[in-house]
């Protein structure tokens, strides 16, 4: 195909999508006290990504030569940024919700099995607000929640934090088929 605008700008399905229109909803676990931080996480949650995935390679040498095979799929860590309002409800929720995996002072689990796993979801829209994919992270729980910078010099500015999820693998789904 020659090089031309017009075929470029056909192949760009709904002018592109805007990596400012998502949602990420976690539904923090019910039996650990997180008060509204799943509802609030959906509001507060200003960065994210949609995840990546590696295939692992196995090298299997012959004669001195090597043959690479397709290994095992591995899954990087998620982050979130998180802004933060004055009732710290998503915060103490996600610090909650650690605590009970591994307490800050004994060192023991208040909850049991699995229940710590949430499925947590991405949603990606269009420019018209339909939901054009949706990434779903299965048994997603926090692994990391970072410091809150504080400063006197930080007058026009809110406070964020960036979370580190663990997650088992993630599906994506396409909801819609665009063809504008």
């Amino acid at each position: 195909m020659p090089f031309s605008i017009n075929n470029f700008r056909a192949q760009l399905i709904g002018q592109g999508a805007r990596p400012n229109l998502f949602e990420v909803t976690i539904p923090f676990p019910t039996s650990v006290q997180t008060g509204e931080a799943g509802q609030k996480m959906s509001f507060m949650c200003k960065g994210a990504q949609i995840p990546g995935a590696d295939l692992g390679t196995v090298t299997v040498p012959y004669f001195g030569r090597e043959i690479k095979l397709a290994g095992n799929r591995t899954f990087a860590e998620w982050t979130t940024t998180v802004i933060n309002d004055e009732d710290f409800a998503v915060h103490g929720g996600i610090t909650n919700w650690m605590n009970a995996i591994n307490s800050h002072g004994e060192n023991d689990r208040s909850i049991t099995g699995t229940d710590y796993q949430v499925d947590a979801e991405i949603i990606h829209y269009t420019k018209t607000g339909d939901v054009a994919k949706t990434i779903t992270m299965i048994n997603c729980w926090p692994t990391s929640i970072a410091a809150i910078e504080l400063g006197w010099d930080q007058n026009d500015a809110l406070e964020e934090f960036s979370v580190t999820w663990q997650y088992d693998y993630w599906q994506a789904r396409d909801n819609i088929h665009a063809t504008t």
